[in-house]
């Protein structure tokens, strides 16, 4: 604190007010119900399909989320080639692009010849599979970037020597570079999972809300809210704002000690 000076206490009092605000909204949610409430809106047949949903499809997006973002992770972090800030600004685009229009792009692409030949084999709009695909679409850009930077951080020094004393380019990965990227792999794992259970906008378009078929704790609170249900609805959004809190005090211990998640 002696080293603060009125500047320093400038910038803490400016940036409190976003601190407080985030603080006053969480209270408002805690005081607007009760525990009980709370516990027979989790407790309801519906909204325990939800959860499960949630878990299973926000659990399989990630797991191929990853199969992606480590090879490509390590590809764009170590192998220079023509027109890689283009495959970048490419994968980086469900970053910035609003979640609707993932959704929307979906379902279009479904709905081609080609897509609707594959739904002749497998179908996937308004099923399971297009939640779980909705997600998968968002939260891979996120998992690459963030594999990006794990491997961008780690010298590549000792995948050289590997190679020197006669590994392969795959053996020096498997046994190199991805051990030392553990902490960033267990980061954007936990961070996909977290951003895939609070997709809401791909979701509802692609797969819509079906209770008791495709309907995520997102969607719950949005079916709750528009049948004036305020109870379910918060009780809903508190689970998530819990898993959220778990989720980033995980991720950002693991980012202390890998500056991936700072």
């Amino acid at each position: 604190m002696k080293h603060w000076s009125r500047f320093h206490f400038l910038l803490g009092l400016i940036g409190s007010l976003y601190v407080l605000l985030i603080i006053a909204l969480l209270a408002a949610d805690l005081l607007h119900t009760s525990p009980g409430r709370i516990w027979e809106a989790l407790t309801s047949r519906e909204i325990r399909g939800s959860i499960r949903l949630s878990l299973l499809s926000s659990g399989i997006s990630t797991i191929f989320a990853m199969w992606i973002a480590v090879p490509l992770g390590y590809f764009l972090a170590r192998v220079p080639f023509r027109g890689r800030a283009l495959v970048e600004t490419i994968v980086d685009i469900p970053i910035v692009l609003p979640p609707l229009i993932v959704g929307l792009s979906l379902l279009i692409l479904f709905q081609s010849s080609l897509g609707r030949a594959f739904q002749q084999v497998a179908p996937v709009t308004y099923r399971i599979p297009a939640v779980i695909l909705a997600q998968f679409a968002v939260v891979t850009a996120f998992a690459v970037r963030t594999m990006r930077d794990t491997f961008s951080q780690i010298t590549p020094r000792a995948e050289h020597v590997a190679m020197t004393l006669g590994c392969t380019p795959s053996q020096a990965f498997w046994h190199v570079a991805l051990p030392e990227a553990k902490r960033g792999l267990i980061a954007a794992a936990t961070l996909s999972w977290a951003r895939a259970i609070g997709e809401f906008g791909p979701v509802l378009v692609f797969a819509g809300i079906t209770r008791m078929r495709t309907e995520v704790m997102p969607s719950t609170v949005f079916l709750e809210l528009s049948q004036n249900r305020m109870d379910a609805a918060l009780a809903v959004s508190l689970l998530m704002v819990a898993i959220a809190a778990i989720v980033l005090l995980v991720a950002r211990r693991i980012g202390a000690t890998t500056g991936v998640y700072r």
